[in-house]
């Protein structure tokens, strides 16, 4: 992207957003908690990924009431395109609940999802949060276990991570 400043970045997605890095990927990816998700472009990537269909009114009053909602974007300067999000709810002070987190089956892979969960815990730091919980589904534990989350008991839904 010859001549792109980074200061349109930042108009698009917020002063805190972070340039995803994808070796030889032909687009740009940017993860933002800034840029509000549409609920409509969420709802799709819920179906993409196989997830349940919830009532759109539910799913916009739980965004409004999370502590934080990450946006994995698809760069385009006039129609950034949501593929993937991440959500946590939680006090924002000692303790944090990861409940949501998707990335567009097209797009998995080239380690977005990792570069998404970095992004969360950093952003969670920053608030000086220092317990996550994660629920995922029992198929993505084990992706989340090589990334050093550590396994609830039976190893089956639930993983932490907590800063010593």
């Amino acid at each position: 992207m010859t001549g792109f400043r980074p200061t349109a970045f930042e108009g698009l997605y917020g002063r805190n957003h972070r340039v995803c890095s994808t070796p030889n990927a032909p687009h740009r990816f940017i993860l933002s908690t800034t840029r509000r998700v549409d609920l409509n472009e969420q709802q799709q990537l819920c179906d993409d990924v196989g997830w349940s269909r919830l009532p759109i009114e539910r799913v916009r009053l739980a965004l409004e009431n999370s502590l934080m909602v990450v946006g994995l974007w698809l760069h385009d300067p006039h129609q950034p395109r949501l593929v993937g999000f991440a959500r946590c709810i939680g006090d924002g002070v000692i303790e944090a609940i990861v409940c949501d987190v998707a990335v567009h089956p097209n797009y998995q892979g080239i380690g977005l999802g990792k570069q998404l969960m970095t992004y969360v815990l950093d952003a969670l730091r920053s608030q000086q949060v220092n317990r996550v919980t994660l629920f995922a589904d029992p198929d993505v534990v084990e992706f989340y276990s090589a990334q050093g989350w550590e396994l609830e008991p039976q190893q089956r839904r639930c993983a932490y991570w907590h800063e010593d």
